[in-house]
């Protein structure tokens, strides 16, 4: 109930500015900063070739390099008209992120992207030692579908058109590790100059 009325006034004003607020059950990137100010959005489809290579050339070179000062958050955005699977993925990756596997599953998924369908994901939960049972209970029942079409439709209002897309701070940012990184330092050196 209080997390229900401290979130309350926080709803309303994001309402009132036209922005769009959607609650996860992950947390942020573990080898990130949660408190960090300076936030990385990615958007991206489990089942997207592009998204696989951006997470080892981009993502983690920019974790690596920058883990400490950022807040790296993963946002869905799946392409139903172009990826069978993209829906079912991110909805088990829910249900992953419900047993405290959600970045696992992540990995695990870009690893094994070749053999994405509807058994794998089941194979995988095994995998990561999920409790499998738990896991196809959570996606079967749907229950996460929501959240992911929240985050899709919010990555529409702000231009996202495919995947992987980055935002830093709510800039839309090229992808690539370093204009990323580019991004990601001046956004640093204004909070210090701010301090």
């Amino acid at each position: 109930m209080k997390r229900a009325i401290v979130l309350l006034p926080l709803l309303l004003i994001a309402c009132q500015r036209g922005e769009v607020v959607v609650e996860s059950s992950r947390s942020p990137h573990p080898e990130s900063n949660p408190n960090a100010t300076v936030v990385v959005w990615e958007f991206a489809d489990l089942q997207c070739p592009a998204c696989r290579a951006a997470h080892e050339k981009i993502v983690k070179p920019i974790l690596q390099a920058h883990g400490s000062d950022i807040r790296y958050e993963f946002r869905h955005f799946p392409l139903r008209s172009i990826h069978r699977y993209a829906l079912d993925a991110a909805e088990a990756a829910e249900c992953a992120a419900d047993q405290g596997k959600f970045w696992k599953f992540v990995d695990h998924a870009y690893v094994h992207q070749d053999d994405l369908n509807n058994e794998a994901l089941l194979t995988w939960a095994k995998e990561l030692n999920l409790d499998a049972k738990l896991l196809e209970t959570c996606w079967k029942s749907r229950s996460k579908k929501s959240l992911v079409l929240a985050e899709y439709e919010e990555g529409r209002k702000i231009g996202v058109g495919g995947t992987p897309t980055f935002f830093v701070n709510g800039e839309r940012v090229e992808s690539g590790f370093d204009t990323l990184s580019e991004a990601i330092e001046m956004q640093l050196g204004e909070m210090r100059k701010r301090l």
